[in-house]
């Protein structure tokens, strides 16, 4: 009896776990999910010039005029989000939704050129919001819009998989078990699970003001550096760790189709997210402030 009565409290365990896993499932192919990207602009909001944020203010106010109710835009946060939730309205938005990422093959060398035909990837999208956002001659609507977009990207580039392989379409045609979850998949667990715990994890928290000197050593780049350093950790840590091997070595057999992350492997990824997630946060702040200072507009994004 106490062995049935064992079994059955395991099952009932790990599907308590996989409803847990489930509930993360509309947001799981949305680079961070929800938490991920309101983290990351917490963070921005708290590190901008006051001039940025009374900017972004009053560009928020006019968040009726994009004519999304059931995708409201009340804070930086719910902007962080609105580019996923808009995904709802395909025959309006559907043409954005290769902005939000750009694979590449990891054993291959990076290009930020490769699969970005016409600036439709999330580098190039980066860099064409900021050019909006700055435009002072534009009208607001069009300026809120660049601002939504420019804080969900400065997001989906830093999480890795954002920049994984092109041929596994960054992790999600690997199904993958979280510990003792099954039926997920790599990309979506980078996204949900192993995000929300490096965040509800981090002592101190990730959303706060930083140091000068913490500033200086997570900020700077360029959205193609950012997207580069998304794949290398790809490449390097995400994979080899999910594989339990160089994914890229010499001779190697091509990559499975499925993996299994132990909880050695999801402890041994928390600082790893938690530095992306910062930098996120950090960047996205020096872009914005960039974006609403005045002087030049920046420069004008590559064809």
């Amino acid at each position: 009896m106490g062995n049935r009565t064992m079994g059955y409290r395991s099952r009932r365990l790990i599907a308590a776990l996989a409803a847990v896993a489930l509930s993360w499932l509309p947001q799981s192919a949305l680079a961070w999910g929800s938490y991920g990207h309101r983290t990351t602009a917490a963070i921005a909001m708290d590190n901008v010039s006051p001039a940025t944020r009374k900017a972004i203010a009053r560009l928020l106010a006019k968040s009726a005029e994009l004519g999304t109710p059931d995708c409201p835009v009340h804070s930086l946060e719910d902007a962080a989000v609105w580019p996923d939730c808009v995904r709802k309205y395909s025959w309006r938005y559907g043409y954005t939704f290769a902005w939000h990422y750009q694979t590449e093959p990891i054993c291959e060398e990076y290009s930020a050129r490769k699969n970005c035909s016409g600036g439709n990837c999330v580098s190039a999208q980066i860099t064409r919001n900021e050019r909006i956002l700055a435009d002072e001659s534009l009208p607001d609507a069009v300026r809120l819009q660049a601002l939504i977009f420019l804080v969900h990207f400065v997001g989906d580039i830093h999480q890795p998989l954002h920049s994984g392989d092109h041929e596994d379409r960054g992790g999600n045609d690997v199904q993958a078990e979280y510990g003792i979850v099954p039926g997920l998949n790599l990309h979506w667990i980078w996204d949900g699970p192993m995000a929300e715990r490096a965040i509800s994890s981090a002592q101190p928290s990730l959303v706060r003001h930083y140091s000068a000197a913490e500033k200086a050593a997570l900020g700077g780049g360029t959205p193609a550096d950012w997207g580069r350093e998304s794949w290398q950790v790809a490449r390097d840590f995400a994979y080899r760790t999910a594989f339990g091997r160089d994914a890229c070595a010499a001779g190697a057999a091509p990559l499975p189709k499925d993996a299994a992350l132990t909880q050695e492997v999801i402890a041994e990824s928390v600082p790893v997210i938690q530095k992306r997630i910062e930098q996120a946060g950090i960047r996205m702040a020096q872009s914005l402030d960039k974006a609403f200072a005045p002087g030049p507009l920046p420069e004008t994004p590559r064809g």
